[in-house]
């Protein structure tokens, strides 16, 4: 059975894809690299931007999504909470 993704995951993801790209990626790629529709990745967008967590930015006109420095804080305490459960074999 395949469990669906939690909102902590998918955010996760969503970050990741970000900070694998030197915390700076285009829209698009960001939607194929967390596995998302362009409506979930708006939602999901909106929410992390009123957070100040990432933040859009033009560069050379074109719209890039940057994860902030507490965006990064987040990710990595997304990261400590994972490997805490995982060191309990959760």
């Amino acid at each position: 059975m395949v469990k669906k993704r939690s909102r902590t995951d998918i955010i996760h993801d969503m970050l990741t894809s970000i900070q694998n790209k030197q915390g700076s990626i285009k829209p698009t790629h960001l939607m194929y690299g967390a596995n998302m529709s362009h409506q979930q990745m708006q939602r999901y967008l909106e929410d992390l931007e009123e957070n100040d967590l990432v933040a859009r930015k033009e560069h050379e006109d074109k719209e890039r999504i940057h994860i902030t420095k507490k965006g990064r804080q987040y990710l990595q305490k997304i990261n400590e909470m994972r490997a805490f459960e995982e060191g309990f074999g959760l």
